[in-house]
């Protein structure tokens, strides 16, 4: 008796997004928080332009909540311990979604959210003021 396979389908924009943010939740938990800080600037943006990008401190925040330096953490980028808990709820969805094979959630409709809309104006309005007062 043969069996026949379905074909395998393309992963969505969701699971890929949650794929991504747990490998770099992976990597800073590699990292060491206490050589973080002694690296080279990598951000293209800082690098032109010598101002903070919105997502500046973001790798150094992770790290250092992925070490249980909670403080450092928020220090670092504020919404740093946020967007992790994002990935971490996200990535437990698609894995969900994939257990019962049903379609992982909507990136659409969670960005469109009015509250990922009021975070993501605070997030703006936050590297907006560091920016200004870095100049």
């Amino acid at each position: 008796m043969e069996t026949t396979r379905s074909p395998a389908r393309r992963p969505t924009t969701t699971e890929v997004v949650a794929a991504v943010g747990v490998v770099a939740l992976g990597a800073s938990v590699v990292l060491s928080p206490a050589h973080i800080e002694d690296g080279p600037v990598l951000c293209p943006f800082r690098r032109l332009t010598g101002l903070p990008c919105p997502g500046c401190g973001l790798t150094r925040s992770w790290v250092y909540l992925a070490h249980g330096w909670w403080r450092e953490s928020f220090l670092a980028h504020p919404f740093g311990p946020l967007l992790a808990s994002v990935v971490v709820a996200l990535a437990v969805a698609v894995l969900r979604a994939r257990v019962r094979r049903g379609a992982p959630p909507s990136l659409d409709r969670l960005v469109r959210h009015p509250l990922a809309i009021v975070v993501l104006l605070a997030w703006l309005g936050f590297a907006l003021v560091r920016a200004v007062l870095a100049l």
